[in-house]
């Protein structure tokens, strides 16, 4: 149900449930009127006053967050507001509101916001120990836990039902609380001492998640340089490292970890225990451990799909654990084997940037212009990833290796960084403004 709870729109500093309910009715209102984008100007009105300051333009992270936040919360208003029978009802407006904020119910809402007038109460003391939580704030956690002890086992009104030792992950619970302050792992310490859940779970991913999941599966530790030093107090503090689901979608976390960009964090939970499968194995780069999932003669063990041997294969090559990728080559892994999304090998390591695994795919024949359901090719993924955030130190060598390879160069090409362009340029692609990426393909801005 919209939305995740990390997608969860953040309070204002003193919400009040009947600024909500004449907020309800201006939807209500905008719904009735004859105007289309009515709804979605009341949309935009609302979430200014949650996004920045009044008054001043958002910078580029904030209006990022602010653009998806609204589109996703009018798509839903106008589905609840005008599909159905039932046209412009109050109460749905109430419920758009609701679930926006990440409530269940304009009931349990309304319940919330109540409660949080009550300075003292259970459910404000439990928002102002989150938020100490995630700033870093230890003497304010320190205060509030020694008032009231029970905090450190209490759960969140909110959907997700989190302890405050799951905000220690940053992930899963509200995204404007997810933030790793440099003293996090101070912070879950005070909070185990105080007598946390060790192994509480949340209800995100399909649920089941338990801090240490979370944690591992998380970028803001591992961009703060703090995940492996998180995950080593839990972990030492008897956390338990396998179970069906306890970084979500039923996975466990070895494998969660690469799904979510975290190798360090997979190959620090193979060191203190967990189990390999045979995509976990090849993610991290332990060949010892891929080549127990195969005979002598090269010939997979019995119950080793196909499929699972082809994802092994991508993820080996995302994260250009070469060995790994020789390994599975010589043992006739399809080079044009592809996901869902029509993404082969070598499109993973373009799109992880793995120059040497590129070279090898590329010695052994791999098919560069394989398309994948975006109308990407493998340059093209490239191209789109280097747009997207990725380092020009590393893209450039690989973007100029696919081209010297025999890449088709597009003619024209949207703007991707000054690096890239440049390179793109000695082939003779033009950088077009008037572009734009759709997929990995370029399209042309419409106006």
């Amino acid at each position: 149900m919209f939305p995740n709870p990390q997608d969860a729109l953040p309070l204002p500093p003193h919400p009040d449930v009947e600024q909500y309910r004449k907020l309800a009715k201006d939807f209500v209102k905008a719904c009735r009127s004859e105007d289309p984008g009515a709804i979605g100007a009341q949309v935009e009105r609302w979430l200014a006053t949650l996004f920045g300051a009044p008054g001043e333009p958002l910078a580029a992270r904030g209006r990022e967050r602010f653009d998806r936040a609204a589109g996703q919360v009018e798509e839903f208003a106008v589905r609840r507001l005008t599909g159905g029978a039932r046209r412009c009802v109050l109460a749905d407006a109430q419920f758009v509101i609701a679930r926006s904020h990440g409530f269940d119910s304009w009931t349990k809402f309304a319940a919330h916001l109540d409660a949080l007038a009550h300075a003292g109460g259970d459910t404000a003391d439990f928002e102002a120990a989150a938020d100490a939580v995630v700033s870093g704030d230890e003497a304010t956690l320190r205060r509030l836990l020694r008032a009231k002890p029970e905090l450190a086992r209490a759960r969140s009104t909110r959907e997700h039902r989190a302890t405050l030792l799951h905000y220690v992950a940053a992930n899963g619970v509200e995204g404007y609380r997810q933030k790793t302050p440099q003293n996090i792992t101070d912070i879950a310490r005070l909070l185990l001492d105080a007598g946390a859940e060790l192994d509480a779970e949340a209800d995100v991913y399909g649920g089941g998640c338990t801090t240490l999941g979370l944690a591992a599966t998380s970028a803001h530790p591992r961009s703060a340089g703090l995940q492996i030093a998180l995950m080593r107090l839990l972990i030492d503090r008897g956390a338990r490292i396998e179970g069906p689901a306890i970084a979500g979608n039923a996975h466990g976390a070895a494998f969660a970890s690469l799904a979510n960009g975290c190798p360090e964090a997979a190959a620090y939970l193979a060191e203190r225990g967990a189990t390999l499968g045979l995509v976990d194995a090849a993610g991290i780069g332990r060949l010892d451990v891929v080549m127990t999932f195969f005979q002598e003669r090269g010939e997979p063990e019995t119950g080793v799909a196909p499929d699972v041997i082809h994802t092994a294969f991508r993820y080996a090559c995302f994260y250009g654990c070469d060995d790994v990728v020789a390994y599975l080559v010589e043992r006739g892994v399809d080079l044009a084997g592809h996901d869902g999304d029509g993404q082969t090998g070598l499109h993973y390591a373009a799109m992880g940037g793995k120059l040497t695994t590129i070279e090898l795919l590329l010695r052994r024949h791999a098919p560069l212009e394989a398309v994948n359901r975006y109308g990407g090719t493998v340059l093209g993924q490239a191209l789109w990833t280097a747009a997207h955030g990725g380092d020009p130190a590393i893209f450039v060598p690989v973007i100029e290796k696919l081209m010297a390879a025999g890449a088709q160069v597009p003619a024209r090409h949207p703007p991707v960084n000054p690096a890239v362009d440049a390179a793109l340029a000695r082939r003779g692609s033009v950088s077009d403004a008037g572009l734009w990426w759709y997929g990995e393909k370029p399209r042309r801005v419409r106006v």
